[in-house]
């Protein structure tokens, strides 16, 4: 069969990009290579308990109705409805430096007044930072490389300060070591900051079965273990995919989420490599016995750095235990039980490291960091190692198998292609390296890609 459009992953940017064109009547056909949907973003079954990887918080929260931002322009694109989230606010953040800790919730004020409270001398400089964001359109896809350190250094005068707000927004989005881009940082400020967090209590599943039923009820198909081999080429345009099983699918486009290093990989001709992205993680997910706040942790997510300068890059050791992300799931306004209780901590991982270890080493060091990263992370949260029931652990090596992005990276490559063109005049990419991040930025990619490409009938062949 020939279709108008193959996409290739089965992550939210590929699920978002292949609803958006059935709704107008696109032979669509997603290929996964794994058994399960989401990508990055997913959700799997272990020792009789649900765990969510990826999803720490929806950013972008807004409360149901409401008619600007890029949740209520992501719903309206699919032609889904707000309950179909069923998104709950977060209960309060924070961001911890020694000697200092600014705490945020969804009410942005709340976030000035702790700002200026800690950092008098910024008040000014702070709120002209904040008047040049909101004026800033980070959605242009014609984005300048512009250092969000140089900026920030333009505006503030307080490094403290500075390396406070990188934290945040380098961890959930950055794919350039001790840096991100400009616009980048934007979306961030905006997604994390004005808009604030949010989840639903089923965690990311729920959001994935809404995307792949959304999907499948308009037509589209979805296939799993189907991995694609190669993307099949004619001079300047790709003609299909060949999948490992060695079928051939000829398609009119191919939209790929597989990372722009791992596309051009698969494309028959030879291109040239841009380097993938270093950053990855590992992350420890902790079920206990009791709820968290029961214990006196009643934060959503504590970002901490335990020194005044936020060092964000590959670790030259296997994990970087002076930072890290503490994740409570339980601490969200669900307004009823919240289910069993659960923290993740998530720190930074030396990508070689985790992959050239034997079987039996690789299990025992994953354990012996998860130790040291807990030990270091005690310091910011209560110690709850006596209430813990199960722990499951992942690596870079985890990401890499499950996603098949190299080096295990998270936020795909330093260099982003916004405009989602490639060598091929009818192989586009969405996803992490189109530029756009995070849960709702992963969907909005994939929907920005399809409007702007394939959706035009002089981009069919």
């Amino acid at each position: 069969m020939r279709y108008d459009t193959v996409i290739i992953g089965a992550g939210l940017s590929g699920l978002a990009a292949g609803i958006r064109l059935a709704y107008f009547d696109r032979s669509v056909c997603v290929l996964e290579r794994h058994t399960t949907v989401g990508g990055l973003n997913s959700f799997y079954r272990l020792r009789d308990r649900n765990h969510d990887v990826g999803l720490h918080a929806v950013t972008n929260y807004a409360a149901p109705g409401t008619l600007t931002g890029p949740l209520s322009k992501l719903l309206r694109q699919l032609r889904l409805r707000w309950e179909d989230f069923a998104l709950v606010p977060q209960t309060q953040s924070s961001i911890v430096f020694p000697g200092c800790t600014l705490r945020f919730t969804n009410d942005f004020e709340f976030f000035e007044q702790q700002v200026v409270e800690r950092f008098p001398a910024e008040k000014d400089n702070f709120a002209r930072l904040v008047q040049r964001i909101a004026e800033y359109d980070p959605m242009a896809l014609d984005q300048p490389e512009i250092s969000t350190r140089e900026v920030l250094a333009e505006e503030l005068n307080d490094p403290l300060l500075i390396e406070m707000l990188l934290c945040p927004t380098m961890f959930y989005s950055s794919a350039t070591p001790d840096d991100l881009e400009w616009p980048q940082f934007v979306i961030m400020f905006r997604s994390i900051f004005h808009e604030g967090f949010g989840r639903p209590l089923e965690g990311v599943r729920l959001i994935i079965k809404k995307l792949v039923r959304k999907f499948r009820g308009l037509g589209g198909e979805l296939r799993l273990r189907s991995g694609v081999q190669k993307i099949v080429s004619d001079s300047d345009h790709a003609t299909g995919v060949l999948l490992d099983d060695g079928q051939f699918i000829e398609a009119k486009n191919v939209l790929s989420s597989a990372g722009n290093f791992e596309t051009m990989r698969m494309c028959d001709q030879a291109v040239d490599l841009s380097p993938p992205g270093e950053i990855s993680f590992v992350e420890s997910i902790y079920s206990l016995d009791r709820q968290p706040a029961d214990l006196g942790h009643d934060q959503t997510i504590v970002f901490f750095n335990d020194s005044a300068t936020f060092s964000y890059r590959r670790p030259d050791v296997p994990v970087d235990v002076t930072s890290g992300i503490v994740c409570s799931p339980n601490n969200f306004h669900y307004g009823e039980p919240s289910g069993e209780g659960r923290m993740r901590i998530t720190a930074l991982a030396d990508p070689g490291h985790w992959m050239r270890l034997p079987p039996d080493e690789y299990t025992q060091q994953k354990q012996e960091w998860a130790e040291r990263v807990l030990t270091s992370t005690l310091r910011h949260v209560p110690d709850f190692r006596d209430h813990i029931v199960d722990t499951d652990i992942f690596t870079p090596r985890t990401i890499r198998k499950f996603t098949g992005h190299e080096n295990g990276c998270v936020y795909g490559a330093p260099r982003k292609i916004r405009d989602g063109c490639t060598h091929l005049r009818n192989l586009f990419l969405c996803g992490t390296d189109q530029g756009f991040l995070g849960i709702i930025g992963s969907m909005l990619s994939g929907i920005t890609i399809a409007n702007l490409h394939l959706l035009r009938p002089s981009k069919s062949h």
